[in-house]
C-alpha cells in the first residue's frame, strides 16, 4: 500500500494529504441550512450537511492530491448517522482514486486490536459471506499497549495490502508530557521509533514499509532525529498551517530523494474560505478556495524540497 501512495504522490507532485475533519461551524450556512431543512435538526441533518460539504471539497481537490485523511471523531459525534457519513466519504474518495487514511488512532490488547484491524482495514466473515467494514487503505495506530497491540494491524497490512501510521511524536502542545520523557537516558519517542522500524521490517513494500509513523511538523529538530532513526519509514506529518508549522519546519521529514513524508492540512484547506487570503471566494465557492489552498500548499512545500 505504501508504494501505491508513493506512486500517487509522484503522479501529482504533491506530498499532501487533505484532512477531512468537518465541524458544523466550518460548513457554509447555505449547505447547513439546506440539509437541516430537508432532514431536520437531527443527526441525520448534520450528517447530510457534512456529506455535502465533504463532497464539494473532494470534487474540487481530488485531481491535485494523492490522499485524504478523515478524522473519525468528527463523524462519531453524530452517532450512527455520522459513521454512515464517514463510510460514504471513504467510499467516494476511493472512487475518485484517492488513498484514504482513516485517522482512528486505534490500539488495544491483541484480540481487540485484531477486531479493529478487521473493521478498518480488512474483511469480516459472516457465515458463508465475507464483508468489508470501513475499508480504509491506511489508518493511524496508537502504540501505547506495545507489540501485541500493534502486531494485529501489521498482520492485516500483510493480508490485505494496507498500511498504518503509528503515533511517534505528535504535533499537539502537551505531547511532551509522555513522549519526551527519558527512559534509560533517551526520550520515549525515540524508543517508539525503533519499535516502528522493527514492526515495519515485517511489512516492506519496496524501499519503504507499510508501517509508517506520525511525526508532528511542530517539532522540526525532533523530526530530524526521527528521520535518521527511521530511513525506510514513511511519515504522516500533521501540524502544518493552522497548528503553526511552516514549510521550512517540514524539511527534515523528507529523505534526500524527496520522498518519505506526506503532509496533512485540515483546517488550512477545508476552511480556507474563512481566511483573509481566500476571502474573495466567499462561502458559496468554499470548494474553490480549498482548491487554491491546496495549490498554494504544494508550491510552499516544493520550495524546501
Amino acid at each position: 500500500m505504501i508504494q501505491k501512495l508513493i506512486d500517487k504522490i509522484a503522479a501529482t507532485g504533491a506530498p499532501v494529504c487533505v484532512g477531512l475533519d468537518p465541524m458544523l461551524s466550518y460548513i457554509p450556512q447555505f449547505i447547513l441550512k439546506n440539509a437541516l431543512e430537508r432532514c431536520g435538526e437531527t443527526p441525520e441533518g448534520a450528517a447530510e450537511a457534512v456529506w455535502q460539504y465533504n463532497k464539494g471539497i473532494i470534487d474540487a481537490t481530488c485531481d491535485l492530491i494523492p490522499a485524504v485523511k478523515p478524522q473519525i471523531a468528527m463523524y462519531e459525534q453524530f452517532g450512527i448517522e455520522g459513521l454512515k457519513c464517514y463510510l460514504r466519504t471513504v467510499r467516494y474518495c476511493q472512487e475518485k482514486g484517492l488513498v484514504v487514511i482513516g485517522d482512528v488512532k486505534r490500539g488495544d490488547i491483541g484480540s481487540t486490536s485484531a477486531a479493529y484491524a478487521t473493521g478498518h482495514l480488512g474483511k469480516v466473515t459472516i457465515g458463508s459471506q465475507v464483508y468489508e467494514g470501513f475499508g480504509t487503505d491506511m489508518i493511524t495506530v496508537n502504540p501505547y499497549l506495545g507489540t501485541d497491540g500493534v502486531k494485529p494491524f501489521v498482520d492485516e497490512c500483510n493480508r490485505s495490502d494496507k498500511g498504518i501510521f503509528v503515533l511517534v511524536k505528535t504535533s499537539n502542545p502537551s505531547s511532551g508530557e509522555f513522549q519526551d520523557k527519558e527512559v534509560d537516558g533517551r526520550p520515549l519517542y525515540e524508543l517508539v521509533a525503533e519499535k516502528v522500524v522493527e514492526w515495519g521490517q515485517d511489512s516492506m513494500d519496496g524501499s519503504y514499509s507499510n508501517v509508517g509513523a506520525v511525526v508532528g511538523a511542530t517539532y522540526p529538530e525532533m523530526s530530524r532525529v526521527l528521520r535518521k532513526l527511521m530511513p525506510h519509514t514513511y511519515f504522516l506529518v500533521p501540524g502544518y498551517g493552522a497548528q503553526g508549522a511552516t514549510a521550512e519546519d517540514l524539511r527534515f521529514c523528507f529523505n534526500s530523494d524527496g520522498l518519505g513524508a506526506i503532509i496533512n492540512s485540515s483546517r488550512g484547506i477545508i476552511t480556507a474560505y474563512k481566511k483573509e487570503a481566500y476571502a474573495k471566494f466567499g462561502p458559496e465557492h468554499y470548494a474553490d478556495a480549498a482548491r487554491q489552498a491546496v495549490i498554494d500548499m504544494v508550491k510552499d512545500i516544493s520550495s524546501v524540497l
